[in-house]
């Protein structure tokens, strides 16, 4: 790419591995053990922002690990503890009664609020917090944090923040139903999602 004078519209963070401590709200359930044989056994979350003309949003999501499908996600202009509950009941309302994924995030402030632990107590939900300072604990959810603004966010040019938040649903509706996955045997997460639980 030197060579030819291109140069990459998307940035590369380095990142430094620290083992940090696991936190006393929850342990680090997970263990990096991303992978999972059924949906709804596995879960994981995290916030992203975006700023668009000095106008900022912030995306919740989470994952189902058996497909890496993002089974909810909500947007908000702040951090704040709505996004994440309100994302969290879209989340929960896909549940069975009998279904009780552990739920796997970093140790957000969002996370450790009493009023977010009540919700998955409720439910029969276990937490699971990473450990602190180390992202790759939750590098499933980076990980996919990664794909949407290489392959979207960097490569557009937004007028306004309105746009900014159609083309992430457009996007996430792509990756879910569209977007093919090698380790899915080349099937989109729905698509495997379907297959799984039809065998």
């Amino acid at each position: 790419m030197r060579a030819l004078g291109l140069k990459s519209l998307v940035r590369v963070k380095k990142y430094k591995s620290y083992a940090g401590a696991v936190g006393t709200i929850a342990p680090d359930l997970l263990q990096r053990q991303f992978e999972a044989d059924q949906p709804n056994q596995k879960w994981v979350t995290d916030v992203t922002e975006f700023k668009v003309n000095n106008q900022k949003r912030y995306l919740s999501t989470v994952m189902d690990l058996s497909n890496r499908e993002i089974i909810a996600w909500q947007m908000a202009r702040r951090p704040v503890l709505q996004l994440v509950t309100e994302m969290l009941d879209k989340a929960l309302a896909r549940l069975k009664p009998s279904e009780k994924p552990l739920l796997h995030s970093d140790q957000g402030w969002h996370y450790q609020h009493a009023r977010y632990r009540k919700m998955l107590e409720d439910r029969g939900i276990v937490q699971s917090m990473s450990r602190k300072g180390n992202c790759l604990d939750n590098a499933a959810m980076e990980s996919f944090f990664g794909i949407l603004k290489s392959e979207f966010f960097h490569l557009k040019r937004f007028d306004n923040i309105e746009q900014l938040e159609a083309g992430i649903e457009e996007y996430i509706h792509y990756y879910n139903h569209e977007r093919i996955k090698l380790k899915l045997n080349g099937l989109s997460p729905v698509q495997y999602r379907i297959q799984v639980l039809a065998a």
